[in-house]
């Protein structure tokens, strides 16, 4: 009802955290991206990950996000199976990368 697309990440102590709460997929996509400007280490690895339940269209406007923002990445898409998706619910949305911390 609220349209909250909470961000998640996995913290140093390999704990789930809710790192934002923004409403809408468009400004989770752009928190989703400020996150990667800020942390993704390309020298380690171009290779891109994105995720997602059965939101295959979401997914591919992230993945087209991530290409024109960054270049040099080389993202992939792939679907989400049925143990994250039942965590996780349908039309998530995921992005992996090598990132500078941990």
């Amino acid at each position: 009802m609220l349209n909250i697309k909470p961000l998640l990440r996995v913290d140093d102590g390999g704990k789930l955290q809710v790192m934002k709460k923004p409403r809408g997929r468009k400004k989770a996509v752009a928190e989703l991206i400020a996150c990667m400007k800020r942390t993704w280490a390309p020298d380690i690895s171009p290779f891109i990950a994105v995720g997602h339940s059965d939101n295959y269209d979401a997914a591919l406007m992230l993945a087209d996000a991530v290409a024109r923002q960054f270049p040099q990445a080389d993202p992939h898409m792939a679907d989400i199976g049925p143990v994250i998706g039942a965590h996780t619910g349908p039309s998530m949305l995921a992005l992996a990368y090598w990132g500078k911390n941990r």
